[in-house]
Formats: C-alpha cells, sequence, structure tokens
C-alpha cells in the first residue's frame, strides 16, 4: 500500500518554545533510510521582534559537530522567515541534500524583542528506502 501515513515518518527539530534569541535546535534528526524530507516550521503568537529567521543545517556526524548550512540547490523553497505579524502561520521547504544528519535553528532574531515568538520545527522524513516508513 502506497499513501502518506505509510511513506512518512515525523520528528521534532526545534521543540515548540517561546523564543526571543538565535537558538539551535532541539533533536538532530537521522535520515537513515530516507531520501529526502519535507520541514515545516510554525508559528504561534508572535508578541514582538521584527523578524525570525529559520536555517537548515546538514552533517554527518550523530552530534553534527561538522553541521554546516544547507547549500540552496539541497533545498526546494527556502528557508523561512517569520516578521512580527506572522501568527499562526505554517511554512515549509524540502531538503533533497545527501548528509545523514539536519537539524533546524533560529538563526537570527531581528529587533531586540522582550516577549518574542512561539515556534517550532517538524521534519517529515521522507522517499523510505523501505515501506511502511511507519
Amino acid at each position: 500500500m502506497r499513501d502518506l501515513y505509510h511513506d512518512l515518518l515525523g520528528e521534532i527539530s526545534l521543540n515548540f518554545a517561546t523564543l526571543k534569541t538565535a537558538k539551535n535546535g532541539d533533536n538532530i534528526i537521522d535520515l537513515a533510510g530516507f531520501e529526502g524530507a519535507l520541514i515545516a516550521v510554525i508559528s504561534g503568537t508572535i508578541t514582538d521582534g521584527t523578524s525570525y529567521v529559520f536555517e537548515l543545517k546538514e552533517g554527518n556526524e550523530a552530534d553534527l559537530s561538522d553541521a554546516a548550512a544547507v547549500a540552496d540547490e539541497d533545498i526546494i523553497g527556502s528557508e523561512p522567515s517569520f516578521a512580527a505579524d506572522d501568527d499562526n502561520k505554517i511554512k515549509t521547504f524540502s531538503y533533497v541534500g545527501h548528509k545523514r544528519y539536519i537539524r533546524v535553528d533560529l538563526k537570527t532574531v531581528n529587533g531586540s524583542p522582550s516577549t518574542g515568538g512561539f515556534f517550532g520545527a517538524v521534519v517529515l522524513k521522507g522517499f523510505p528506502r523501505h515501506s511502511p516508513a511507519v
């Protein structure tokens, strides 16, 4: 059977929290057995700050000690940024690179927020080498 339920496996990379400063993702995602991933960065209420810019990192080390920003040619779409009025939005892009590990980071926060914005990031691993993925 081929359907999305059996072909996708979700994991949280950036835990949902109110953020005011740049932050590395909380969880490193292991893409072993998968050929790509859809990344969804989700906002809740953004109370202040002018923009929040997210970046995908990749590497071959399990602890991402070799983490580097993903090259544009390995991303379909674009890494998201959220403005102050982007409450309750989902912004997605895809990873099609060849590294084993990825992580979603909040790269930059502009505007010196005092209370920040609520964000999280989910990685849906796709194109499994063996199905079902779940």
